[in-house]
């Protein structure tokens, strides 16, 4: 099952209003359970008959998805790839992976989603100019919420 998969399932799960789901198929078993006190999502996925292991994360690379907007129609929006906390800085300490007015290039890292204590790092999939950011440092984002707006021109 890979990832576009999932966040369907996360999706459907969510909107039906069930507070645990779990799917067992020939070789991999995915439990969702939703709810709780902060309104979390959490997905667990393993090989049948193996115990729960936390994955290295891996660099997530959003869709880019042209912006529906009049005003913005020329510019690409960056959407959120997966469910989770979004960081615009690698550490408190540090500065943001990118502001607005900044060129960025394909490859380069927007930002930072947490997903189950897993930090994935949300790569650039074109080149262009920030225009705008859609989401504050250390917010809850959706799949498929968009986070930023690029000009590519």
């Amino acid at each position: 099952m890979d990832l576009k998969e999932i966040q369907n399932l996360i999706k459907f799960v969510a909107k039906s209003g069930a507070s645990e789901v779990k799917l067992e198929m020939e070789d991999i078993k995915i439990t969702i359970k939703t709810g709780g006190e902060e309104g979390t999502t959490i997905v667990q996925q393993m090989p049948i008959g193996a115990a729960p292991v936390a994955a290295a994360p891996a660099p997530v690379a959003p869709a880019p998805v042209a912006a529906s907007s009049d005003d913005d129609s020329k510019y690409i929006t960056v959407k959120s790839p997966i469910i989770g906390t979004m960081y615009r800085k690698p550490s408190p300490d540090k500065p943001m992976f990118v502001e607005v007015g900044q060129t960025i290039a394909e490859g380069d890292v927007l930002c930072i989603i947490e997903a189950m204590k897993l930090f994935n790092e949300i790569e650039s999939e074109v080149s262009g100019k920030i225009v705008k950011i859609l989401v504050d440092d250390a917010s809850p984002v959706e799949f498929d919420q968009p986070l930023f707006l690029v000009d590519p021109s």
